[in-house]
């Protein structure tokens, strides 16, 4: 149960001010089908959750105790990292003539692979013998963070203070990883 509610709150803290919500937005203004672009971001959440629920339960038996868990310090610590960078909003994706669903579904996957909270997914993974709740925590996480601003528009972009969740989020992350990698390691 750790993993699933770990997985949820890191990548729900990890999209909040993200790419992910910016081409959310842009998508949702585009297209205005919000059943169709939800739809997409289940999709694409499920899909990298998946991989990387996957991936971790493959590469976790490889792995001592000691590196799964210094594993699942660096994913922490990369995600905690990843909030202190400014955010460019990605390309909004006005080329693609797929429709709402498929251009919400494969704009999302292939913004999100090998994103913050998509390794967050794989440390959890490697390091607990729940791969499925960590996917299924992450990407539950991923789709409450997307599909507000779907609903609300600009109104909830606008009404979170996105830079004080953003470094707060970084700040814990980054404190709890150099916790767990000195746990880890043997120096606490």
């Amino acid at each position: 149960m750790d993993a699933l509610l770990i997985a949820l709150l890191g990548c729900l803290l990890g999209e909040v001010g993200d790419k992910g919500q910016w081409l959310v937005l842009a998508l949702a203004t585009r297209y205005n089908r919000n059943g169709a672009i939800i739809a997409g971001i289940v999709v694409a959440a499920i899909a990298n959750a998946a991989i990387s629920a996957f991936a971790g339960a493959w590469i976790g038996p490889m792995l001592g105790a000691d590196a799964r868990q210094l594993f699942m310090a660096l994913s922490v610590l990369f995600l905690g990292a990843g909030l202190f960078w400014s955010v460019k909003r990605p390309d909004s994706l006005r080329g693609w003539r797929l429709g709402p669903f498929l251009t919400s579904a494969i704009g999302l996957f292939i913004l999100g692979f090998g994103d913050g909270p998509q390794f967050l997914i794989l440390g959890i993974a490697t390091r607990t013998a729940d791969p499925l709740l960590a996917g299924i925590g992450g990407a539950i996480g991923t789709i409450v963070a997307l599909v507000p601003v779907v609903l609300a528009r600009d109104p909830l972009l606008v009404m979170l203070p996105l830079r004080a969740i953003r470094w707060v989020g970084g700040t814990l992350l980054l404190v709890t990883g150099a916790l767990m990698a000195l746990s880890a390691t043997g120096l606490l």
